[in-house]
């Protein structure tokens, strides 16, 4: 089961929520060991400007249009 949730102060640490719909479904129990694999969701304003390209954006967009009118 997959999930979104955000990282909240805990004292010293960060904690995590689980939602109470995943807490029924799975079946969890209090003090239960569980796997937590943690990502960081993909924000695609921060890929913004990553990519260099040797051709400028006018000659990309030139490139494009005529692979149209093929």
């Amino acid at each position: 089961m997959e999930t979104v949730s955000k990282l909240r102060k805990w004292g010293n640490s960060f904690g995590v929520l689980v939602p109470k719909e995943l807490v029924k479904k799975e079946n969890f129990r209090l003090n239960e060991e569980v796997v937590i694999k943690l990502e960081k969701k993909n924000d695609l304003m921060q890929l913004f400007g990553l990519c260099k390209f040797k051709k400028s954006t006018r000659q990309l967009m030139k490139d494009i249009r005529e692979g149209y009118d093929e």
